[in-house]
């Protein structure tokens, strides 16, 4: 019987086979994630009309929040955590993968696999990260 954790690591790594040099190139220059981050803010913008897409899109919300952390120099992340996440974007705003957006919702249901995948995987520092951000306010 297969895991979640399996199926996790499977979907990881099939995101990485299509982007793995993609996210490579990007996490090595902070322009290219600022710019990433910003794509990735207008595709959510044009689904928030949809309140089924909207409610899943909360980790890349996250992920956009850590990022900005990250950048600005406030919440230092380890290259494999920054590199997992451009990667979950990169998949995300993507019109190449393994279902097309053009299909509406379904479209998105790998999109958001990946994502979800991505951020069960660094569950750990998601959570280190939530607990920062409540403690700046």
């Amino acid at each position: 019987m297969t895991t979640f954790t399996s199926k996790k690591t499977a979907i990881v790594k099939k995101a990485k086979a299509l982007f793995g040099k993609q996210v490579d190139m990007i996490v090595r220059q902070e322009q290219k994630v600022v710019e990433l981050v910003k794509n990735v803010g207008e595709k959510l913008s044009n689904l928030a009309h949809n309140p089924k897409v909207k409610k899943l899109t909360a980790p890349i919300q996250v992920f956009i929040r850590m990022i900005k952390a990250h950048v600005t120099g406030h919440h230092e992340l380890e290259y494999s955590t920054l590199g997992l996440i451009v990667l979950a974007m990169v998949y995300f705003i993507s019109p190449i993968d393994l279902i097309p957006d053009f299909l509406g919702v379904f479209g998105f249901v790998d999109d958001l696999s990946v994502v979800l995948a991505v951020y069960a995987k660094l569950k750990d520092e998601v959570d280190q990260f939530l607990e920062w951000e409540r403690t700046q306010v």
